[in-house]
């Protein structure tokens, strides 16, 4: 059986649902999105959210016993689970666009997210998916779950032997990449990875290290209302901030990323408006069950199945912003988008979980 709406799961789906339309440039509903009223969006809230499930995972490791070289190959098989969903969507995006540019007689289709160079040169380029690194734009997190899954171990074994060390170990690594700039570079098309792993590493061990009941997570627990007076102010300056004071980026002072709000850096802006909003709404769920249960399940039943929907989410995204090329995005087609997406999306949740039921046990 399924377990039973929880937070995570929930605010996991949420952001599953946001992502999927965050990723159709233009579509009406994008405004409505947090990300718009934010510094920070889905993406810090969907890594952040990996790190305390391996949180919770170590922890129920331990409850039961089970070795740690059961866990790094679990792990591990999850990292080789995420790289073949990876290639597989990656393949089908690209599939995707191709049909559509033959379909529409619109060979312009065939530049659209980074992907003239398979088209171009689809020798190296293919080698360079498989290597994680050429990545179609909006088909680019993955690869930074990937790594995550395949360090995830080294974050155990510190928090195992060397626990107060670890959260500032992420954060040497974090600031080191932003001052020096340094990102992984991608191939054969010189650039980088849009998401730098060396930076969002640190939410995602700042997600684990909160979900532990020692340390540091034993700490923000215990003091949980008084932070939340000290974050609220921090969230509504962001917010205006973000809104009407956006700084000119020509007149900061070196290193630019400390102050910039670049995503694909986390810069420490967005890093600290996601720890202060994930701080003030921590407490927000059990209200949202009770008022909103029409609402819970569903956004946890997509949490519980994050992969494959976030798998399909892709998919439908790239899928929606051809329908809007198509039929030039009025209200009345972004709705069908909507509405179509959002329910392939419970679909999909609602067919893992159908399947995992017709499983014979072990």
């Amino acid at each position: 059986m399924p377990r039973e709406a929880n937070a995570v799961d929930f605010w996991r789906g949420f952001a599953l649902v946001s992502i999927f339309i965050n990723h159709i440039p233009g579509i009406y509903f994008e405004r409505f999105t947090h990300r718009n009223y934010s510094i920070s969006d889905s993406a810090e809230l969907f890594v952040f959210l990996a790190g305390w499930s391996l949180g919770l995972l170590v922890a129920s490791s331990s409850k039961s016993g089970n070795g740690a070289s059961l866990l790094a190959f679990r792990l591990g098989g999850r990292s080789l689970q995420i790289y073949a969903a990876h290639i597989l969507i990656s393949g089908l995006a690209l599939a995707l666009l191709a049909g559509a540019a033959l379909l529409m007689e619109n060979p312009l289709l065939l530049e659209w997210h980074n992907a003239a160079a398979f088209f171009q040169d689809p020798a190296h380029t293919q080698i360079g998916i498989v290597l994680l690194t050429h990545q179609l734009g909006y088909f680019d997190i993955l690869p930074l779950y990937v790594v995550l899954m395949l360090v995830a171990p080294a974050f155990v074994v510190i928090d195992r032997f060397a626990r107060p060390f670890l959260v500032p170990f992420s954060l040497v690594v974090y600031f080191t990449a932003i001052v020096i700039a340094f990102t992984p570079p991608t191939w054969p098309v010189e650039g980088q990875w849009f998401f730098n792993p060396f930076t969002w590493q640190a939410i995602f061990v700042l997600g684990f290290a909160l979900s532990r009941d020692e340390g540091i997570g034993r700490f923000v627990r215990c003091n949980i209302t008084v932070l939340r007076w000290i974050v609220a102010p921090i969230v509504l300056l962001a917010t205006y901030v973000w809104l009407f004071l956006l700084p000119d980026p020509t007149k900061l002072p070196e290193p630019k990323l400390l102050f910039l709000q670049a995503k694909g850096f986390m810069t420490p802006i967005r890093l600290l408006h996601f720890v202060a909003l994930a701080a003030l709404c921590s407490a927000a769920f059990p209200t949202i069950a009770r008022f909103l249960p029409w609402l819970t399940e569903p956004l946890s039943r997509l949490g519980r199945n994050s992969l494959n929907v976030f798998c399909v989410g892709s998919l439908l995204s790239l899928a929606g912003q051809i329908v809007r090329s198509l039929y030039s995005g009025s209200i009345a087609v972004d709705s069908v988008v909507l509405v179509a997406g959002i329910w392939l999306l419970w679909l999909t949740a609602w067919l893992s979980e159908w399947r995992k039921r017709l499983s014979p046990k072990s």
